[in-house]
């Protein structure tokens, strides 16, 4: 008891992290990361549970204190190798993945203080390894590296269709059962919705570029500017000698809200947004002169991640004013609360209990405002979260030149309009067995997305991890 007392008495260990002021106006990740001493000190503070609540917590079971016990002792290759057993994208999940809702959540040291900063100390070993060159696989193959974490090869191919969190993890897992794996993205690089989705300063494109060079030298074949559904079809793909096939396109398709007013000029789905600033690189202008319009009066409408970063892209595009304009209060905000502290440093303006109910534009069909409706909580709703009602009365305009709507997204009907047998729920998304990610087409799984609608990275991965072993058991003794 007076070891656990002593651990709980040093304090969680801040983030050092760019300045507001400076940091709004680049694309540079906003925290720094933890220096060894600081991971160190920080790793010291795990009180090593017999009956780790933090795994449980975790979507892919990380071996979290095991990884953390090699921190605390300086072992950086061995902590790095630890999490690598069960997660080949570190770097990305220290990153991006709500840890405070899930691994964090269930930690012991949070029921009297802050818990373990566990996705802080995963980030912190995937940079080590990428800065120290430690444990990354020589080009030339085969390595005895290789040889080491690879079963032996099967035989059986299989392809994976999107290269997102959950194809990545799908790919990564089989790669090292021993199969032949190929992943199909339609995008010009992989990495999915990591690239053209999650912004500059918030996950650094060469932390992916990264993490899918890793996958390359495992054996991972990646074939890009490839439309499963377009350019090739699933039955195609098992023509050409594929075993089995896993759809992980996630959700693509931009939600509106179907308001008057939605087809002015400077209106955006946050897809499309994020698109042009991520993957077309509106962010290195003027090196890169994407066509997309630098308000310098923004709103944007929704409260989740993919609002927040939104957001922060308009100020770093270079607007005066940004409003996160939500139908809820703040408590119901979905998006991080991390991402959301961020938000309000660099001057993001809350504007809560409200929803639009039509744009305004001039002659010359550009937005030049919204019209809102305050908004009360009246019961909970089917989120479980209290459902918003309008006030009576309460009507209200204001100026933007420039709107971007960030309610949802839903799934892309590409692949599953030309593959007629995959059953579909009635959102559009793909119907999969629970635990093992079977569709009611033989020899095609799906996940993340997809499946479940938007999500997180993390539970995608999750998701990608039950296919993975279907997969593997599919083709080594059948359906």
């Amino acid at each position: 008891m007076e070891e656990k007392e002593k651990k709980e008495k040093i304090p969680r260990q801040p983030m050092p992290e760019q300045e507001p002021k400076v940091r709004v106006r680049n694309y540079k990740e906003v925290p720094f990361g933890y220096s060894p001493e600081t991971a160190m000190l920080e790793a010291s503070r795990c009180i090593q549970c017999k009956n780790p609540g933090c795994m449980t917590g975790c979507p892919v079971e990380i071996d979290i204190p095991g990884f953390i016990a090699r921190i605390k002792e300086g072992d950086f290759a061995g902590g790095i190798a630890k999490i690598k057993e069960r997660n080949l994208l570190p770097a990305v999940c220290g990153r991006v993945c709500p840890q405070e809702v899930q691994c964090e959540k269930v930690c012991i040291l949070g029921k009297k203080g802050e818990p373990v900063a566990i996705g802080r100390l995963e980030r912190f070993l995937a940079d080590w390894e990428r800065s120290e060159g430690a444990g990354s696989i020589p080009e030339n193959e085969p390595s005895a590296e290789t040889k080491a974490i690879k079963e032996p090869l099967t035989g059986k191919r299989v392809a994976v269709v999107g290269s997102g969190p959950s194809g990545l993890t799908v790919a990564g897992d089989l790669i090292l059962k021993g199969h032949d794996v190929t992943v199909f993205e339609a995008f010009q690089i992989p990495g999915g919705v990591l690239i053209y989705g999650i912004p500059e300063f918030r996950l650094p494109k060469a932390i992916v570029a990264a993490e899918v060079d890793y996958m390359k030298k495992l054996g991972v074949k990646f074939e890009c500017d490839m439309v499963v559904g377009a350019t090739v079809s699933v039955d195609e793909l098992f023509e050409q000698g594929y075993g089995a096939v896993y759809v992980g396109v996630g959700a693509g398709l931009p939600v509106f809200m179907n308001i008057p007013g939605e087809n002015l000029i400077g209106v955006y789905s946050a897809n499309e947004y994020l698109t042009r600033s991520n993957l077309m690189k509106a962010y290195l202008f003027p090196e890169y002169d994407t066509p997309i319009i630098r308000g310098k009066n923004v709103v944007v409408f929704g409260a989740g991640n993919v609002a927040m970063d939104s957001a922060r892209t308009a100020l770093r595009l270079g607007a005066d004013q940004v409003r996160i304009i939500y139908r809820r209060s703040r408590e119901e905000m979905p998006a991080r609360i991390e991402e959301i502290h961020h938000g309000e440093e660099e001057g993001l303006e809350f504007h809560l209990l409200a929803a639009p109910l039509n744009f305004i534009g001039d002659s010359d069909g550009r937005l030049t405002g919204v019209r809102c409706q305050r908004m009360e909580l009246g019961e909970p709703d089917e989120s479980g979260r209290r459902r918003p009602v309008p006030i009576k009365g309460s009507e209200f305009e204001t100026e933007c030149d420039t709107a971007v709507i960030s309610i949802g997204a839903g799934a892309n009907p590409l692949l599953t309009k030309a593959t007629p047998d995959i059953q579909l729920n009635r959102w559009g998304n793909i119907i999969a067995e629970p635990e093992t990610g079977k569709t009611t087409k033989k020899g095609v799984w799906a996940g993340g997305d997809i499946v479940t609608g938007q999500a997180t990275v993390i539970l995608a991965m999750g998701a990608g991890r039950q296919v993975a072993n279907s997969i593997h058991n599919y083709l080594i003794i059948g359906w």
